[in-house]
């Protein structure tokens, strides 16, 4: 089992920068893919980026590529999430989740969960 705690939220305004964080418990950190989604009011939950077991293949959601780069360090059992040229459609709740399977947007297969970390851009 993997506990998730996320950090780095906050606001900032357009145009801006921030780095989201993600601390996994236990030792099987690196046997799992580890992903950003973002849910904003009203909307489902969505694909951010995700990275592979080993940190050699990433995906990421064409809305924030280029802009957006997912990072991880199985030596310290974090990810990292980071995001620039911040635009308000980013505005969320950032969650952190760990798969088997890097490549796959849907949430179902995404076994764990982060409690989330809200990101404002303001215009």
């Amino acid at each position: 089992q993997v506990q998730l705690v996320e950090s780095g939220g906050g606001l900032v305004q357009d145009g801006g920068s921030l780095r989201l964080s993600c601390a996994a418990s236990g030792r099987t950190f690196r046997w799992y893919a580890m992903g950003w989604f973002r849910q904003a009011p009203g909307k489902e939950r969505e694909f951010v980026a995700s990275i592979s077991q080993d940190g050699d293949s990433t995906d990421c959601a064409d809305s924030v590529k280029g802009r957006f780069t997912i990072s991880r360090d199985n030596t310290k059992n974090t990810v990292a999430l980071q995001m620039n040229s911040l635009r308000p459609e980013d505005t969320a709740v950032y969650y952190c989740a760990a798969s088997m399977f890097y490549y796959v947007h849907s949430t179902a297969p995404w076994n764990y969960w982060g409690q989330g970390t809200q990101v404002t851009v303001s215009s």
